[in-house]
C-alpha cells in the first residue's frame, strides 16, 4: 500500500514540476543554427509530399481503371471493324471441318 501512495506522490510532484516550468519559463540561452531549421523544413516537406502522393494515388485509382476500360473497349471495337466480324460471331459459327461429314 505504501508503494502506491509513493507512486501517486511522485506523479503529482512530476505534474507540479512540469506545470511550474511551463507557467514560469526562464530565458533559454541557447542558439539554434540555420541548419537545424533547414533540416526540420526538409523533413516536413518530405512528410507533406508523401501524404499528398498517397492521397493522390488513392483518389486517382478509380479514374485510372475507367481509362483502362475505355481503352480496352476502343481496342476491341477497332479489331471488330478491321475483321468485319465480332468475337461472338466467330464463336457461334462452327468450323467447316466440323460441319462436313466425313
Amino acid at each position: 500500500m505504501q508503494t502506491r501512495t509513493l507512486r501517486t506522490l511522485r506523479s503529482w510532484a512530476f505534474l507540479a514540476g512540469t506545470a511550474a516550468s511551463i507557467a514560469f519559463p526562464a530565458a533559454a540561452y541557447a542558439y539554434v543554427g540555420p541548419g537545424a531549421g533547414i533540416s526540420v523544413l526538409g523533413a516536413l516537406w518530405g512528410l507533406v509530399v508523401g501524404v499528398l502522393t498517397a492521397i493522390g494515388i488513392i483518389l486517382f485509382w478509380p479514374i485510372r481503371m475507367m481509362i483502362r476500360k475505355s481503352k480496352a473497349k476502343k481496342a476491341g471495337e477497332e479489331t471488330v471493324a478491321a475483321d468485319g466480324t465480332t468475337t461472338a460471331d466467330a464463336v457461334d459459327e462452327p468450323a467447316e471441318s466440323e460441319s462436313t461429314p466425313s
